[in-house]
């Protein structure tokens, strides 16, 4: 018997719901259960051939846990090393070069406190003051500046002026921060992208209050939410990562990729609706049925991104 976990935190809604639509698809050999511990030892399998983890970015526990999981032979979606290293400032980095993808103007910047540990001397390679007009003109105002590995709208700031940024970048503490174009945008979509093959393109609305996000619609062309699902589908071969959201600002016709680190994306029926919901539950059952059928039991069976393998057969080049 494979077993397919799912490892999860205060959801409610779907972790159930993808365990009972696995189980009712009644596929010989392949059973859902929540992820059950009772130790964790090195080398020592958990008992899973298939894990999907929608909570280890906020357990580090979890995560050393995965990792073991992943090395003795358990499919982890996502994989545990890339998520660990991953981060958004990275993502803009890789979608202008081999993914090809539009996003908005970003740069990086350091932390308004010094890490814990450091001192002046620490930065003898950071020039003082950073070329602060350099970095206006080509982001401009109004501009969204974020954490550079962040999620779930925390610390997110929008600015008008420089004043603006002094002031919220002295909120910040240690988090290092990056500075990002604002995007005027005409309409706006957040895509699920499942097994980086399985695309769902839904409208939706950030400037709406919470519950009203995804109850809109916008008229665009068929072209538009082609290249859309197009974009969706190279972003996660490059990042490597099964289970996603990849969110676009589209301004005059072109989709922007706003926000596409989303390796453990909201999947509550409360929030993103029951059509959504129906069809994340499915496709997440159908891939991860899919990944328990392939493991071979004591062989790493985690999946990478192009970056990764295209760079280790020493084929990848930035630009290309």
């Amino acid at each position: 018997m494979k077993k397919i976990g799912i490892l999860y935190g205060r959801e409610r809604s779907f972790p159930p719901a993808v365990i009972q639509r696995i189980n009712d698809m009644n596929v010989d050999g392949i059973r859902a259960e929540p992820v059950q511990l009772d130790k964790v030892g090195q080398g020592l399998n958990p008992g899973y051939s298939v894990i999907i983890d929608r909570i280890s970015q906020d357990v580090p526990f979890y995560r050393a846990m995965l990792k073991n999981a992943a090395a003795t032979g358990t499919a982890v979606i996502n994989n545990p090393f890339w998520w660990s290293a991953d981060e958004k400032f990275f993502n803009n980095v890789l979608a202008v070069g081999p993914a090809g993808v539009p996003v908005p103007k970003t740069v990086l910047l350091p932390s308004y406190e010094k890490p814990t540990d450091t001192s002046d001397e620490s930065f003898s390679n950071l020039v003082h003051p950073l070329d602060w007009q350099s970095i206006f003109n080509y982001v401009g105002w109004p501009a969204y500046m974020k954490p550079h590995d962040g999620g779930g709208w925390k610390s997110v700031y929008k600015l008008r002026s420089p004043e603006d940024l002094w002031k919220a970048h002295a909120e910040t503490g240690q988090l290092v921060m990056m500075l990002q174009e604002n995007i005027d945008f005409t309409s706006y979509f957040r895509c699920y992208c499942i097994g980086r093959k399985y695309v769902k393109i839904m409208h939706y609305e950030p400037r709406n209050e919470f519950l009203d996000r995804y109850n809109c619609h916008h008229d665009v062309s068929d072209e538009l939410m082609q290249t859309m699902h197009d974009y969706v589908i190279q972003l996660n071969e490059w990042l490597g990562y099964d289970f996603n959201t990849v969110e676009f600002a589209v301004r005059d016709g072109i989709p922007l990729a706003i926000d596409f680190c989303n390796p453990a994306p909201d999947a509550d029926k409360f929030s993103v609706g029951p059509e959504n919901f129906d069809w994340v539950i499915e496709h997440a059952a159908k891939y991860a049925i899919e990944r328990a059928q392939a493991a071979e039991p004591g062989k790493m069976n985690l999946t990478w991104g192009k970056f990764i393998s295209e760079s280790v057969n020493g084929g990848y080049s930035f630009g290309r």
